[in-house]
């Protein structure tokens, strides 16, 4: 049938396949948006900047301390994370009270100093960081070819996403998180320090931002601008899902990115801006997004 309109299987799901990857990257990003924002009104525009951080820690740990990919899946977040805490208590903080302009401003003044000392320290090439042997190589599935590697980051993105569903939306821990978004006062009379709350949630959102960038390292090169070339449209993600929808960043990210990947098989000229057609056709319809709730 595919061979009919001059496409082959593999040319298909081996599309398919770059889209659901794209996806898992555009889930988890968009998720630690929909984390900060749902749960802090914070609008994170250094989230893409983050995602560099950790791909760059990862990198850093592997050439500089030797330590290999496996404990920079664990490491590179908790250091990046670390670094949140501190951008938070110092700058973020100041800002909660204040209308969401200022803090779009200030995250976005940040995302461009990093960025700007990442690129010239380290200029604008990318820099390699090899796929851990034991993810090396992939399977014949018969109709396409499956790397290991990829197959790996699909399932780890989407593990990641849904442990993060079911701790925010299931457990004790995310009924504080969400009594102290709605009613802090009432929440610290019950001996929670919401303060710490806040820091340690930004922190988490910031964390999977560069979870997802050790797991982008091996696969794109490291670069200074890997975040900003995919900010936007993890943005377009985020404003389709919902802004603060925790499920919407989940199943939209991954959804975008099949999309995505289909374009490019049947009309690919539009493949570089059939997200943000989406975006708009889904605003004009519903400006909540898809899973959002009109405030």
């Amino acid at each position: 049938m595919f061979e009919l309109i001059g496409i082959t299987p593999q040319v298909l799901f081996g599309q398919l396949l770059l889209g659901l990857i794209n996806g898992s990257f555009y889930a988890i990003l968009s998720l630690g948006l929909a984390v900060i924002f749902g749960l802090l009104n914070i609008i994170n525009f250094t989230h893409g900047a983050q995602y560099m951080l950790g791909a760059f820690a990862a990198w850093m740990l592997l050439n500089y301390a030797g330590i290999g990919y496996w404990w920079a899946l664990l490491l590179a977040p908790l250091i990046v994370g670390a670094l949140a805490i501190v951008a938070e208590r110092l700058l973020i903080s100041r800002l909660y009270k204040l209308d969401h302009l200022y803090g779009l401003l200030l995250t976005f003044g940040l995302a461009l100093v990093i960025q700007g000392l990442f690129r010239n320290y380290y200029g604008a090439s990318g820099l390699p960081y090899a796929i851990p042997p034991l993810l090396s190589g992939g399977h014949n599935l018969g109709f396409m070819f499956l790397p290991n590697y990829r197959g790996w980051v699909v399932v780890a993105s989407l593990t990641v996403c849904l442990t993060t569903w079911y701790m925010i939306e299931k457990t004790r821990l995310g009924s504080y998180l969400r009594a102290a978004t709605e009613n802090p006062v009432l929440t610290e009379a019950f001996g929670i320090n919401v303060p710490r709350l806040v820091t340690l949630t930004y922190a988490f959102g910031v964390a999977l931002a560069a979870f997802a960038g050790v797991l982008a390292a091996p696969i794109y090169s490291v670069n200074p601008n890997m975040g900003a070339d995919i900010i936007i449209v993890v943005f377009a993600v985020v404003v389709i899902g919902g802004m603060g929808s925790i499920l919407g960043s989940i199943i939209t990210g991954f959804g975008l990115g099949l999309i995505e990947g289909l374009t490019k098989v049947f009309y690919p000229e539009i493949s570089a801006t059939v997200i943000f057609i989406i975006m708009a056709i889904v605003l004009l319809i519903k400006p909540a997004g898809l899973f959002g709730r009109a405030t």
